[in-house]
């Protein structure tokens, strides 16, 4: 008996043999098809208006991924025909910082690439511009959507839409409508409750008791107690259990960051979402409509000629003190007391580097009613008189403590977390720039360690004098920024650091600075629920 797909199989033959035709012939990779061809050979008018939405169900069944742009330019044309109006992408890529030619091109170059992108689009049906980003590193985004995918779709202690709900409260926190807007459709999807995304006061009480653990964890994270986690444990009919609460603290946790990723790579929205596409005409002289529905019908000249105006001897200048610092620490190493002064020192200098003004902040809708005290933000914790302990790693750490917690109350969790972390924290391809052949571990633990300093945290082991030494102060600046208050990221204070560098080693510097507050988080909300657990 035929199944539902043949049946539209056969549908699509007698209603438009045509296009039956040339879904063979791409399928096949036979030969390429000319945009303006395709629509030369299908039909119009009401015909196409049948066919059109059975053409989209049996394409997605058979179309190799490498043809569905054409497939799309094909659709395109004929909704064009049929008097449709046509949006294009207010963004020119996936990035506003980031030339689109540079990003499309690693898939081209790196077969890893291509397959990892493949495989998410046909898990998810869509290919978002955070991965493409992403994809300048394969083996980074591979572990990345690997770990989400767990905490999103698999087995796990809380249901689907309460997990994308949870996502949207933590991304509304940094005003990062672009997950947010994600997260919305995806909620709906999945059978969440309309009424909820009118505001967290819609929510169910349990969801709206996470109010305060998600205000403390995205903004001052040190101030956390067991009393916090007490009170959502104990809150009766509407209480967490110890799995949830480690679910949702994940999620919070991987939100947070994930909005730094976004603001700090300069993410733009796909074409379909909100705020990524225009009804605006755009002269067609030039270009064919399925390239303006792509995106590729502009380029910018200022971004492709970046390079031209490079400040002299920067990478060199790094590399140098590199050498030096190292040569030191083979000399003599520092007293206990020393490092811990200088790590008093570093601590102290990094509240005096301000986050940058908003005066390029990305208009965005208001997403504040997904969250409560919009007012609360980053403080630097000894400003005012205020003292927090420093949170010592050896007392407690992921390796030793978080790690063993995370995968006790939610099972390969913290082995997908684990490999995470070591993935972003251990990536290097040994370069610098144009330079080959450089060990750049003493810069990626300088980076990982001026960002858990920020958040107060102290590894004895670590001489923090090397820090002043490797990042400058704009660098710094745009640390604090991305990680402290990201919707505040500007492509101005992108383009100041590392000026010298590929963009590809800049979204290296991002993945860092994702993870190591993304872990700086965790260690503060596990410390709080071990405390209460003993």
């Amino acid at each position: 008996m035929a199944n539902a797909f043949d049946s539209e199989c056969m549908c699509l033959k007698l209603r438009a043999p045509s296009l039956w035709n040339l879904r063979v012939l791409i399928c096949d990779k036979e030969r390429e098809i000319s945009c303006r061809r395709m629509y030369n050979i299908t039909q119009s008018g009401l015909a196409a208006k049948i066919v059109l939405n059975t053409a989209f169900r049996v394409f997605s069944h058979a179309v190799v991924f490498g043809s569905c742009r054409t497939i799309m330019c094909l659709c395109t044309l004929i909704l064009q025909d049929l008097g449709v109006r046509i949006p294009r992408p207010l963004g020119n890529g996936p990035s506003r910082f980031i030339p689109e030619k540079e990003i499309l091109q690693v898939s081209k170059v790196d077969p890893r690439a291509q397959s990892i992108f493949e495989d998410a689009f046909a898990a998810l049906g869509r290919l978002d511009n955070i991965s493409l980003v992403m994809g300048f590193h394969p083996q980074y985004l591979e572990s990345f959507l690997r770990t989400q995918h767990y905490l999103l779709q698999m087995d796990g202690p809380l249901s689907l839409h309460y997990r994308h709900y949870i996502g949207i409260m933590a991304a509304a926190r940094h005003q990062c409508s672009y997950l947010v807007n994600l997260h919305v459709n995806d909620f709906l999807q999945v059978g969440g409750d309309p009424k909820w995304l009118n505001g967290l006061d819609g929510a169910p009480q349990k969801l709206q008791a996470l109010g305060e653990l998600n205000k403390i964890l995205a903004h001052r994270p040190w101030l956390l107690t067991k009393a916090h986690i007490e009170h959502l444990l104990k809150a009766e009919e509407h209480s967490w259990s110890l799995a949830e609460l480690i679910h949702a603290v994940v999620l919070l946790t991987h939100y947070h960051s994930l909005a730094s990723f976004t603001f700090g790579c300069g993410i733009t929205p796909e074409i379909h979402s909100d705020g990524g596409h225009t009804f605006r005409p755009l002269s067609l002289s030039q270009y064919c409509v399925c390239d303006i529905a792509n995106g590729n019908g502009h380029g910018n000249d200022l971004e492709e000629r970046r390079g031209s105006h490079q400040v002299s001897g920067e990478v060199e200048v790094l590399m140098e003190r590199m050498k030096q610092l190292q040569e030191c620490r083979d000399e003599e190493e520092a007293s206990q007391e020393e490092m811990a002064t200088r790590f008093e020192k570093e601590k102290t200098e990094s509240m005096l580097v301000a986050t940058a003004e908003d005066e390029e902040c990305v208009q965005s809708r208001d997403v504040s009613r997904h969250f409560e005290d919009p007012s609360y933000g980053y403080k630097d914790f000894s400003r005012r008189g205020e003292h927090v302990p420093t949170f010592r790693v050896q007392d407690y750490s992921w390796e030793d403590h978080g790690y063993s917690l995370v995968n006790r109350l939610y099972p390969d969790v913290g082995q997908l977390l684990d490999e995470k972390f070591q993935m972003a924290y251990n990536l290097t391809y040994n370069t610098m720039a144009m330079h080959k052949d450089v060990d750049t571990s003493m810069l990626r633990r300088a980076i990982w360690n001026y960002i858990h300093c920020m958040f107060g945290i102290r590894y004895d082991d670590y001489d923090y004098g090397e820090i002043n030494q490797l990042l400058d102060r704009s660098f710094k600046v745009y640390i604090k920024t991305m990680v402290c208050s990201p919707e505040k990221t500007t492509k101005r204070m992108y383009e100041s650091f590392w000026r010298q560098f590929q963009h590809s080693e800049k979204v290296h510097v991002n993945l860092l600075l994702m993870e190591a507050r993304m872990q700086a988080e965790l260690l503060y909300a596990l410390r709080a629920i071990t405390r209460y657990m003993t």
